[in-house]
């Protein structure tokens, strides 16, 4: 399968009430397949230095999916996810959002954004009423409207006693779900998720899956990159598996595992297993 295919939308999955308190993405006009992508990815190319991080990347991503984006560490995933979304200027390529040129086209195409990018670094001397706050102001949203966001925001996401705490002392769970919280405050029509699962506990995690869900029956797109192969195969519709900053194969979960699981065949396209019972001494009891 090509990389520079776009892949075969999926059936929609059962239907679910959605959280009624998420701010739903913003509706797009008319029916999903008359307009572009969510994110169309092409060509995009980065080097540090002698490194190819990312090497000619294309990949296409439907509106109303749910697109898991998975690779061996030092894949090229972050630095994919941070060029598509404006955090990182690419070498060479183009990224557009609902048809929006990324970079020809920053502010309007980021509006349609929500990204959680591991590592970036919040404003935590803020609380975390005032961090999503914050962030709902500057997107444009009036002072009102961000107020009855956050507050669902903080109560979905189970940070309500948190509110009034500094975001430095949040253990690292807490900061990947208020990170989510900013986000989602001003209902991007695009949301882009890296290892948003990491640190987070079992129940957090099972209500973060609900209100993604949600979000995307309503019309939003969502792209989480994971290393976790069972979550994306239990959440996912679609999947591109990277590797050495390229797409080896991309499509629904479906056509992409094919008769094995998911985990399965992203190990026999990355390679690198071994099947060794390791060192004699190790197996000492």
């Amino acid at each position: 399968m090509s990389d520079h295919s776009a892949p075969v939308p999926a059936a929609a999955p059962p239907a679910m009430s959605a959280p009624t308190a998420v701010p739903g993405p913003a509706a797009a006009s008319g029916p999903a397949s008359a307009g572009p992508p969510a994110l169309q990815l092409t060509g995009l190319t980065k080097r540090f230095g002698e490194k190819v991080a990312v090497d000619d990347l294309s990949l296409t991503v439907p509106v109303g999916s749910f697109y898991g984006l998975v690779g061996p560490n030092g894949a090229g995933k972050t630095t994919t996810l941070s060029m598509a979304t404006g955090l990182l200027r690419p070498d060479a390529g183009q990224s557009l959002v609902h048809g929006v040129d990324m970079w020809r086209d920053p502010i309007t195409a980021k509006s349609l954004v929500g990204n959680l990018s591991d590592g970036v670094k919040l404003f935590d001397r803020l609380t975390g009423e005032q961090l999503v706050t914050y962030n709902g102001l500057l997107f444009g949203l009036d002072r009102a409207e961000v107020a009855e966001r956050v507050g669902d925001l903080l109560k979905l996401l189970d940070l309500e006693q948190a509110a009034g705490t500094l975001v430095v002392d949040y253990s690292a769970g807490m900061t990947k779900k208020i990170a989510l919280a900013c986000a989602l405050v001003h209902a991007p029509r695009l949301l882009v998720l890296d290892e948003p699962f990491e640190s987070v506990d079992p129940v957090s995690a099972a209500n973060i899956r609900d209100i993604l869900t949600g979000y995307v029956q309503n019309g939003g797109t969502v792209i989480v990159s994971s290393h976790v192969m069972d979550l994306v195969q239990r959440m996912c519709d679609h999947v591109a598996v990277v590797a050495h900053g390229r797409v080896l194969v991309a499509g629904t979960v479906d056509e992409v595992r094919g008769s094995s699981t998911l985990e399965d065949r992203f190990v026999e396209l990355v390679g690198g297993r071994t099947h060794a019972e390791g060192p004699e001494w190790l197996r000492r009891s």
